[in-house]
């Protein structure tokens, strides 16, 4: 079955460039904002949505992304709240994709056959859960697949030819290539290496490769969108978000900073073969 996931990829690769994958906090600086901001990517040039599910101890998040965590968190956002978002969504938009990316606990918490039913109806295509590795595939990614519902795995430089086939395995809808070890929102260091990386993983898999972790312009985008299939880009959309906040509430700059800041990116992405 040709999924959603699948058109956008397809799409971005018919028009000879890399899909833009853009990353917002669900809920953050609160629920009308983020909800406007959501509706908002895919005219700005956003091909793929990730969308965060805030929690408390998000382990593989830099500063900004933790703090919009926290944000969402306190504006009362929860994981229900966050499907309620998608299913707004679907309201207007049928064919922009979104994945939910986040940790497995309060999924685990809120139960996976009921998360996986309720994403489903809500419209989500796809998920990356970043605390689950390919051991624990049982847990979530094998019912997830049966439900209809891709599972994105990631991949590092430390993901050597022995590893990859086992993160491989399941993995459906694309490849989420982390540019570096550590956390998000640091700096890319090489982008040729980037470029090897994603030529050793395609000969593993025929699923998308898209390169996420250190995208910060549309500079960056045009010279790792050379190489990627798709260009991931996060935490210089949720620091604008940030950077319009008056005393941590949402301002007439908030939604307009990000679309535009998307709208610049995208310009960078379509640059990338040309």
């Amino acid at each position: 079955m040709t999924t959603r996931i699948d058109r956008a990829f397809a799409a971005a690769k018919a028009a000879n460039r890399p899909a833009f994958v853009t990353y917002l906090m669900g809920g953050d600086p609160d629920l009308a904002t983020s909800q406007a901001i959501l509706n908002a990517l895919p005219q700005a040039g956003a091909d793929v949505i990730e969308l965060g599910l805030p929690f408390s101890d998000p382990m593989a998040d830099g500063v900004v992304i933790q703090m919009a965590g926290q944000r969402a968190l306190k504006a009362g956002q929860t994981l229900l709240g966050v499907l309620g978002m998608v299913e707004e969504f679907r309201r207007k938009d049928e064919n922009t994709p979104i994945v939910l990316m986040g940790y497995y606990n309060p999924i685990y918490s809120f139960g996976v056959d009921k998360f996986l039913a309720t994403a489903k109806e809500a419209g989500v295509d796809g998920l990356i859960i970043v605390d689950l590795p390919a051991e624990e595939d049982n847990e979530l990614c094998i019912p997830a697949l049966k439900a209809g519902i891709n599972f994105i795995r990631l991949t590092t430089p430390t993901t050597d030819d022995k590893r990859l086939p086992v993160v491989l395995e399941n993995t459906s809808g694309f490849v989420y290539y982390v540019s570096m070890t550590g956390i998000t929102g640091a700096a890319i260091k090489s982008r040729s290496a980037v470029g090897e990386a994603v030529s050793r993983i395609k000969t593993h898999t025929d699923l998308p490769v898209a390169v996420g972790f250190g995208i910060k312009t549309a500079e960056d985008a045009a010279e790792i969108g050379k190489h990627a299939d798709g260009i991931v880009v996060g935490t210089v959309l949720v620091d604008a978000v940030a950077k319009t906040l008056v005393d941590g509430k949402a301002t007439d700059k908030t939604v307009s900073a990000v679309r535009e800041l998307v709208a610049d990116i995208a310009a960078g992405v379509k640059r990338a073969r040309a």
